[in-house]
């Protein structure tokens, strides 16, 4: 017998999202040998053509709102509009940033990219170009494409997805968006601001449908008020590209015509022609397979990401990769509760969660089983001098901790900190009662909200 070679890393890894990137700068902290396969720029998508640059444009957003209605703070502004080439300089250069802060992280942890694109080509083997390299341990983390649906072409100039969207040179006169989640509410957000008209299209009864659903009849409330049409219960029939535009004909044949369609349906795995199914990874629909380890069926192969099913949001991506450097190296990390993973929704009024809604919290406890309780914003000092509505609606179980918080307005995922604290640690409202909140603040209205729940509601109407 020959002597089989060593493996060229302790882990290799398939994509350098945040998944990835976050699970080779734990790995390398803890002393092993990392490779980082990527054919693209580090930082994947939330860096490059997701969180960052959409949130830089809500933020545009907000300001152009502000300089609007300057006049209600007494401020006298005058409003001249969008100058898109401005705003993208803007986001693009925290991009950069970013991703230069990054790259330098990187090269200083002593950790080798290698550029290119990587298919598995064994249990423990990547192929980059002619070159295969191996890992004692590999991890997959290739992250998600935005969908589309069947028979519905992207074009790119008409037809586009957020991919597109976030390099536009102008402020579309109209925009149809497709799909009423996350991506689709922040850009009908944005678009709004900047001063489009804006319908979004979606098949499910509510927008935000993943949310409590008290969060999103406040969101629709806040929308119809911002004159952001949206038919909820409508489902997408077919687009015709026209001279100008398109016309979008929905379910049971109203058509509306505008300058774009944004088809935001969702990000779908990207794991096509990478080699998992041919080395026997446990698959379903795309998506990879793990147990709550971030273990695949395969010994030695970890996946992270939007290729796992459950929430594709970077900062769960980054959390396992953390979990699977420490796992590899022996540290037994805690698993990852999914429900305590934080939810944030960026558009104006912001939208923030954690842990179970109403509707699972009594699928789980039983409606006697929980107590649920709803502090409203305007008993909040701070959010009637920033002029937001909303409210921070609290799920405990009866006589038990904390185990949903939702909450509505803007500013709102700055407080979702606390909030995934008080749900990760088992917090119950006695406990939370007493801790001081800053005045004026928007946190206190979760202060306030613990108080109420926990019997000795201050300013809240009980």
């Amino acid at each position: 017998m020959g002597h089989v070679a060593d493996p060229d890393f302790d882990v290799l890894i398939l994509g350098a999202g945040s998944g990835g990137y976050a699970c080779a700068l734990r790995a390398a902290q803890l002393g092993l040998s990392v490779g980082l396969v990527e054919k693209g720029n580090l930082g994947g998508t939330c860096l490059h053509i997701g969180c960052i640059p959409t949130k830089a444009l809500l933020h545009a957003a907000e300001i152009a709102d502000q300089a609007r209605e300057s006049e209600t703070f007494g401020v006298k502004a005058t409003f001249e509009g969008i100058d898109m080439a401005g705003v993208n300089a803007y986001k693009d250069g925290v991009v950069a940033r970013l991703f230069k802060g990054l790259t330098g992280l990187i090269k200083g942890r002593g950790i080798t990219v290698i550029e290119g694109a990587g298919r598995l080509t064994g249990p423990k083997q990547v192929t980059v170009g002619d070159t295969t390299y191996t890992g004692r341990h590999v991890v997959l983390a290739s992250g998600s494409y935005p969908r589309t649906l069947p028979g519905l072409e992207i074009d790119g100039e008409r037809v586009i997805t957020s991919d597109h969207a976030l390099g536009l040179d102008r402020v579309p006169g109209s925009v149809v968006v497709l799909g009423g989640g996350v991506i689709g509410c922040e850009f009908a957000s944005v678009w709004r601001s900047f001063g489009a008209e804006v319908t979004i299209v979606e098949a499910l009864p509510r927008l935000m449908a993943a949310e409590d659903e008290a969060s999103s009849k406040v969101l629709e409330r806040a929308f119809r008020k911002r004159k952001i049409d949206f038919r909820t219960g409508t489902p997408f029939q077919s687009v015709k590209v026209t001279d100008d535009g398109v016309a979008v004909t929905l379910e049971g044949g109203d058509v509306i015509e505008a300058e774009l369609l944004l088809v935001a349906v969702g990000r779908g795995p990207t794991t096509d022609g990478l080699g998992y199914d041919e080395q026997g990874v446990s698959m379903d629909r795309g998506f990879v397979l793990t147990d709550g380890r971030c273990r695949t069926n395969l010994d030695g192969v970890y996946a992270v990401g939007d290729i796992v099913p459950g929430l594709q949001l970077a900062h769960r991506g980054f959390q396992q990769g953390i979990f699977v450097a420490e796992d590899i190296a022996g540290l037994a990390p805690q698993p990852i509760d999914e429900a305590g993973i934080p939810r944030v929704t960026y558009s104006h009024p912001e939208l923030a969660s954690v842990g179970l809604d109403e509707a699972a919290a009594t699928a789980a406890y039983g409606a006697d089983g929980i107590e649920s309780l709803t502090y409203d914003l305007g008993g909040n000092g701070k959010s009637q001098i920033l002029k937001t509505q909303g409210f921070v609606k609290l799920i405990r179980r009866k006589d038990g901790p904390v185990i949903g918080v939702h909450m509505v307005g803007d500013r709102v995922g700055e407080l979702i900190g606390e909030a995934q604290l008080i749900y990760n640690w088992e917090g119950y409202p006695e406990d939370v009662a007493p801790l001081v909140h800053a005045h004026p603040t928007q946190n206190e209205a979760l202060g306030e909200a613990h108080l109420a729940l926990a019997g000795k509601p201050l300013h809240a109407h009980s």
